[in-house]
Formats: structure tokens, C-alpha cells, sequence
């Protein structure tokens, strides 16, 4: 069985709150090596639209709240042999609540949720359905964050195998960090995966947030700390302070 490539992104906002989307992230995403293209919403442009229509033959939209046209609120795609449901997010209250979201998989009857509008990357499992948010693929500000990371994600389908890579923009390198994710269908867990394929973790839920790479390194290695606020990052003078006080 031959394996689907699916584009997931949202909130792009271009030009209205992002000038363009990295180059990066351009270089990597070239026309006629995906076979899907799922977008939530918000795009901002002819220009953008267009360029992600270019991508991929087979193009599936739903409508964001800054979106004219007629594109529809909710979409159920069927990929190999995954039922996918989209949704841009402004509808359910409270925004990216996982139960209000879990409603909306539950009436759409998917297997894999697909929603954005928080700006904020996440994958998580929950009523055997796996929930993602792909955040912006440009970083424009939202209300919820004001300075997210641009990101995407990129999922292989293979069966009922579904391997989602999450691709952010590193603000400290410059260079985007891919995280994988392993999923079976109708499963209630997942498996996070380090770039030596090793397993690292086997959880029910997980809410990636990676709006600064120092944040994310400082939640690896203080297991048992307290979490830091992911937008006030501590600088290097902070962090010995803290250290010598745990001595």
C-alpha cells in the first residue's frame, strides 16, 4: 500500500498579519510531491490560496473567520483509510478546548480531527480519535499568542498507520525542529518519537507549544520543576540563579 503524503496548515494570514512564509519552509514544500493539501482557514490572499492550491493536486479547504467565499464551516475527507474531519476552530467555545472539539469529531465521525485558529502547534489523542492543530505557517499574532512560531505539519498515511511530523521554526536558530509522532488508528495512545527513531515517551494527550526553543529545552531536562511561562523566557543569569538556589 502506498503511503499519502498530507500538507496540514492554517492561519497564514498573508499579507494581513505576515509578511510571507519562511524560506525555508518554501524550499521544503514543492509542488507535485504531495498528494493532499488540508487547509484551515485564513489564508489571507489570491496569491496564497493559489500558491497552496499549487501544491497538490487534490485540495480541501474549510473557511476561517477572516475568510470571504463560499467554503464551507466543517469538511469530512476520506484519505487511504482515514476518515478526516476539518473545522477551522472560531466556532467551538471556548477556542481549542479539547471537549468542545471532541464534539465536533464525535458529529463528523472521523478518525483523525484536524482544527487551527489558536495559532499554536498540538497533537493529541483523545475518544480514540487523534486531534491536531497544525498552528500558523506563517507565526501571525493572534489573540491567544501574540508572537507564535510558524509551523506546520506534514502526516504519512500508510493503512491505518499515521506518522504526523510537526515541523516549527526554531526563533533562537533560525532553523525549523521536527518532532514525530506515531499513531494507529482507533488507538488511545501515540508514540513520540527522537530523531533516532527511539521511542521517548507513550502518553494519552500532548499540547505542543514551541514558542521559543530554550523554553522547550528547559521542559525536557526540569521533569520534575516547575514548567517556566513559554512567553517571558528566562535569560542565562536567571537560569544560574535558579541553579545555585537547587544546590
Amino acid at each position: 500500500m502506498n503511503p499519502e503524503l498530507v500538507l496540514v496548515v492554517g492561519d497564514m494570514f498573508v499579507p494581513q498579519r505576515a509578511q510571507d512564509i519562511d524560506p525555508q519552509f518554501k524550499s521544503i514544500l514543492i509542488p507535485n510531491k504531495l498528494q493532499h493539501v488540508l487547509s484551515l482557514g485564513n489564508i489571507g490572499s489570491r496569491e496564497s490560496y493559489d500558491w497552496l492550491r499549487s501544491l497538490s493536486n487534490d485540495y480541501h479547504g474549510v473557511k476561517g473567520d477572516y475568510d470571504d467565499g463560499d467554503m464551507p464551516e466543517k469538511k469530512l475527507v476520506t484519505i487511504g483509510e482515514f476518515r478526516i474531519g476539518m473545522i477551522h476552530g472560531h466556532q467551538v467555545l471556548p477556542w481549542g478546548e479539547a471537549e468542545s472539539l471532541a464534539g465536533v469529531a464525535r458529529e463528523l465521525d472521523c478518525d483523525i480531527f484536524i482544527s487551527g485558529n489558536t495559532h499554536q502547534i498540538g497533537v493529541k489523542v483523545l475518544d480514540n480519535k487523534l486531534f491536531i492543530n497544525p498552528g500558523s505557517i506563517s507565526g501571525a499574532f493572534s489573540n491567544i499568542v501574540p508572537d507564535p512560531s510558524p509551523s506546520f505539519i506534514l502526516m504519512v498515511l500508510t493503512g491505518t498507520e499515521a506518522i504526523v511530523y510537526l515541523y516549527v521554526l526554531n526563533d533562537r536558530t533560525q532553523k525549523f525542529d521536527v518532532s514525530k509522532v506515531e499513531y494507529r488508528k482507533g488507538g488511545d495512545k501515540y508514540k513520540i518519537m527522537n530523531d533516532n527513531e527511539n521511542e521517548v515517551e507513550n502518553e494519552n494527550e500532548i499540547q505542543e507549544n514551541q514558542e521559543n526553543q530554550e523554553n522547550q529545552e528547559i521542559q525536557e531536562n526540569q521533569e520534575s520543576h516547575e514548567q517556566p511561562e513559554m512567553q517571558n523566557p528566562p535569560q542565562e543569569e536567571q537560569n544560574q540563579q535558579v541553579e545555585e538556589q537547587e544546590q
